[in-house]
């Protein structure tokens, strides 16, 4: 790779870690409120098909974020992405905290109960999302490098679902025993908000898969990379050194 496509592929994976970081932060702060979508009028377990929190309309961003990381820059650079989610969300977990106990004044827009009420359950949302969103994500990277070594670099179409199918699965179900645990959602919902969820972020994951490829592809093209090629952190040391090097020459 040249000077410049070493550049650019650092600033690249500073932009996907941007919206990494944004996507899981706002589905934590949305997630009370709840949408319904029906292409099909269907009741599992007296909950509607399809009636799921406003969270889950960023959140699969970040698995399709993490398995472009993993295609692309490798195992190691999806996990710093993921290790940089939970401080993000730690970090935005105590602003609610001070917010929330700092008192509004007389003529403030958003008293203390308006701010209590939409971001009120925010905390214990972070702290269930967190917890679900650890196992979830490390989960994804592993199946996700488990089928790239086993297919040998093929079927990109194949780990991403396997992948993402798995963790999700594990992300919805660790979410609700939470939230059900604290009060936030009632035990009848459970299994309706389980299904739902689920087969929710399913099909959000099948119709991600030709973004994926698209994404790939670009990558490969413009940095030439074959198959199983990654832009590690071999390729970025070697960007650090040259822009070392490049700065001790201009000091001569």
């Amino acid at each position: 790779m040249t000077y410049k496509d070493k550049i650019l592929a650092n600033r690249i994976y500073l932009v996907l870690i941007a919206l990494f970081i944004a996507s899981l932060v706002t589905s934590n702060l949305i997630f009370q409120k709840f949408f319904y979508w029906y292409p099909f009028y269907l009741e599992v377990f007296d909950v509607k098909l399809f009636e799921v929190s406003v969270g889950l309309l960023p959140y699969p961003i970040t698995f399709l974020i993490t398995d472009i990381l993993s295609e692309i820059y490798g195992k190691k650079k999806a996990n710093e992405a993921v290790i940089a989610g939970i401080f993000a969300s730690f970090f935005s977990l105590c602003i609610i905290y001070v917010s929330q106990n700092v008192p509004a004044t007389s003529w403030s827009p958003v008293n203390d109960s308006t701010f209590s009420e939409v971001f009120g359950a925010t905390p214990l949302a972070v702290f269930a999302s967190m917890l679900a969103y650890l196992f979830a994500q490390f989960i994804d990277i592993r199946v996700y490098h488990f089928w790239k070594t086993f297919t040998k670099g093929k079927h990109l179409w194949l780990r991403n679902n396997f992948s993402t199918f798995s963790s999700q699965f594990i992300d919805t179900l660790t979410v609700l025993i939470l939230l059900c645990a604290f009060n936030i959602i009632k035990w009848e919902n459970f299994w309706g908000l389980l299904i739902s969820g689920v087969l929710f972020k399913i099909v959000i994951a099948a119709l991600d898969t030709p973004i994926l490829y698209i994404v790939v592809h670009s990558f490969r093209t413009r940095f030439r990379l074959n198959r199983n090629d990654e832009i590690n952190d071999i390729t970025l040391i070697g960007l650090d050194n040259e822009i070392t090097h490049i700065g001790t020459k201009n000091l001569k």
